[in-house]
């Protein structure tokens, strides 16, 4: 998931000998329609890892499959047996880091909450490949799409903000999950971490909180998960 540490797994999981991961993370192989207008040509995703190489494990991060909706699809009829590692962040957090993102990269002229009504005006769905604050943000329907095409044994879900305050039993759990040794002495690398250029004010909490709370539900039925501390809180000095 975009803006949900992505880049943070990538540098842990590429310190692992075992394991095999491009340098520059994401390669959008199976999101690139050229890839696809015949019969797909996967030397191209596999001509990046070098097979004399001693991995067991070959990987890439891009953060885009889980939300492009043909993405999924085409990985599970290139590896239906394919394990994916899903990371989730308050989608409140996650919608206003990208519009930062865009924003410092001068993509995105509105202010952010002129920003989610302009994708409620267009449609939440209407652009796969656009900004999207609302649809990436909305989880269920990508898990729901995930758990589809493959076993729930096969995808990993992990919660941003646990990664985020202690990655490293979360990333033995990975290793485990991924079949190869847990490796300690990792590096945390803080890389891609940045500041905004303020904060999220009540107003964008509570609008955006106000769209995202029916899909929080759903999620902790889904993944059995409390996300509590994703929901909008109307403190008392607010109300007072």
């Amino acid at each position: 998931m975009q803006k949900a540490g992505t880049t943070a797994i990538h540098d842990f999981l590429a310190q692992h000998p075992y394991i095999a991961l491009l340098r520059d993370q994401a390669l959008h192989f199976f999101d690139k329609e050229e890839h696809f207008t015949g019969e797909p040509d996967y030397r191209i995703l596999l001509g990046n890892f070098d097979p004399g190489w001693r991995w067991r494990v070959a990987g890439e991060v891009t953060a885009d499959y889980l939300y492009y909706p043909r993405a999924l699809e085409r990985i599970a009829r290139y590896n239906p047996k394919m394990k994916l590692i899903v990371s989730l962040r308050n989608p409140v957090e996650r919608a206003f880091s990208q519009w930062n993102m865009r924003r410092d990269k001068g993509q995105e002229p509105l202010e952010f909450l002129d920003a989610l009504k302009r994708d409620q005006e267009i449609g939440i769905w209407k652009g796969p490949r656009g900004n999207a604050y609302l649809a990436r943000s909305l989880y269920s329907p990508q898990l729901e799409q995930v758990f589809k095409l493959f076993p729930r044994d096969q995808v990993f879900i992990i919660k941003y903000e646990n990664f985020r305050t202690d990655p490293f039993p979360l990333l033995d759990r990975m290793f485990d999950f991924l079949g190869v040794p847990r490796k300690l002495g990792l590096k945390n690398e803080q890389r891609n971490v940045g500041s905004y250029s303020r904060k999220l004010t009540f107003e964008e909490r509570e609008y955006a909180g106000g769209i995202f709370d029916e899909d929080i539900a759903k999620i902790e039925v889904l993944l059995g998960w409390d996300c509590g501390d994703w929901r909008f809180k109307t403190s008392i000095s607010a109300i007072a």
